[in-house]
């Protein structure tokens, strides 16, 4: 947009000469500057505010807009990771959420193509307080801004994100309107927040693959931790409500063939592979949306040893016949504090749920083994007669902290002592003399 400027010469006179006789031997010289302003048109130099955030409660956030265009409706939440934003820019659990980063400083290490956890960016957009200009890390591949763009996600900065933070933290999370077109009103913006809710909306079944396809990628070597291979093979069917990369990732360090299925699959169909355990990932929304995905969970309780992370482990609270219930504004982070109740162990977690489980709903036998040390609510469960086991948060945590990596190594000892149990078939004698 064209607007005035100002322009500027700059004169220099040297006063030393015209007063020499007047100054001392050595005197050092003496300078006149001169500033002649003068007002001309021309662009602004630096990007003015362009896009709105506007929230479901009347207020009205100007900012800057960077990464794709256009009007986007979503629920914002906040997150208090210090690093690892591209991992959260790739997570499936955020499908139809806004992002908004406390920490301030974003997009300085830039984009590498080795810290995706999914096929693609499921988020609705991105909120953040100042954008790196420059990017320095010796893995990166591209800046920020050009990576959302390509993926179609919208970002703003420039932004006061802890105000917005407090807000979040007073009334709950908030639906939103992030839009970069100026032909729409903030009363439309406003009424379209408060006409949409993310509660009881089928999140799943957009982010599940759509078919079964086998996992064998470890984490890489440069990366690796704790894990060395149990020296048996043990096979996983890991359903995939918004999997992430680095979970399976982590399965297999630990020696698991893995087999994916889609969030509809069928618990009949896996029970057919006869697998050693079954895992139930993580995932986007309302567990209670997604009832086909919980009696699927039901069919297959007490058969199999199961592990349950996030989404799964809502969906295993709600088939023991718990209740779930949505936060006021969830966990989403890498610096969540939770005790292990078992061992008396403080973890630092990396989080990211709108949802909990009711733990006084569940039935006598299910254990509570974890708890979120900042407001208490249930962030582990146990239930030893059926083989089950479940965590609120993510154990693989990547970038990082990986307190809870433990947690892959108890699912293969649970998937161990169920195989040491099994007899092994009895060769009849005919079939002895045919063999």
């Amino acid at each position: 947009m064209a607007t005035k400027a100002l322009g500027f010469a700059l004169t220099v006179s040297d006063l030393s000469n015209r007063f020499a006789s007047k100054s001392p031997p050595n005197a050092p010289k003496v300078c006149v500057f001169t500033l002649r302003c003068s007002s001309v048109k021309g662009e602004r130099p630096w990007k003015t505010s362009d896009a709105r955030l506007v929230l479901e409660d009347g207020s009205i956030w100007k900012a800057k807009s960077f990464g794709a265009s256009g009007t986007q409706v979503g629920e914002v939440v906040f997150n208090t990771s210090l690093t690892g934003y591209q991992e959260i820019l790739t997570d499936p659990s955020y499908a139809g959420q806004f992002v908004l980063m406390t920490n301030p400083h974003i997009g300085n290490t830039g984009i590498n193509f080795d810290d995706e956890e999914s096929r693609q960016c499921f988020l609705a957009g991105l909120v953040i307080r100042s954008l790196s200009i420059s990017t320095s890390n010796w893995r990166c591949a591209e800046i920020l801004g050009d990576y959302l763009a390509e993926r179609n996600i919208m970002g703003i900065y420039d932004v006061d994100t802890r105000a917005i933070t407090r807000r979040l933290r007073q009334d709950g999370s908030l639906i939103g309107v992030l839009t970069n077109d100026n032909s729409k009103t903030d009363e439309e913006l406003i009424q379209m927040s408060q006409s949409w809710d993310i509660v009881g909306v089928d999140l799943i079944s957009g982010v599940s693959c759509k078919s079964v396809h086998e996992w064998v990628d470890k984490t890489k070597q440069n990366w690796d931790f704790n894990s060395k291979g149990p020296g048996e093979t043990f096979h996983v069917v890991a359903y995939d409500f918004g999997i992430k990369h680095n979970i399976l990732r982590r399965l297999a360090s630990y020696g698991c063939k893995i087999t994916v299925v889609p969030s509809t699959w069928p618990a009949s169909e896996t029970l057919k592979m006869k697998p050693d355990g079954i895992l139930f990932s993580n995932g986007p929304g309302d567990p209670s949306a997604v009832p086909y995905a919980v009696e699927t969970v039901k069919d297959i309780l007490g058969k199999v040893p199961v592990f349950g992370i996030c989404m799964g482990h809502q969906l295993l609270g709600q088939a023991l016949g718990g209740r779930t219930f949505k936060m006021k504004f969830g966990h989403h982070g890498g610096n969540h504090p939770v005790r292990n109740l078992r061992t008396g162990q403080v973890e630092i977690s990396a989080q990211n749920h709108n949802y909990a489980v009711d733990p006084a709903t569940l039935p006598e036998g299910v254990e509570v083994t974890h708890i979120n040390l900042n407001d208490g609510s249930c962030a582990g469960l146990a239930f030893p007669a059926q083989r089950i086991m479940s965590l609120q948060y993510h154990p693989e945590a990547s970038p990082g902290p990986h307190d809870s990596d433990y947690a892959f190594r108890e699912f293969i000892e649970l998937m161990k002592h169920e195989k040491s149990k099994k007899p092994e078939p009895q060769l009849s004698a005919v079939s002895g003399l045919d063999a």
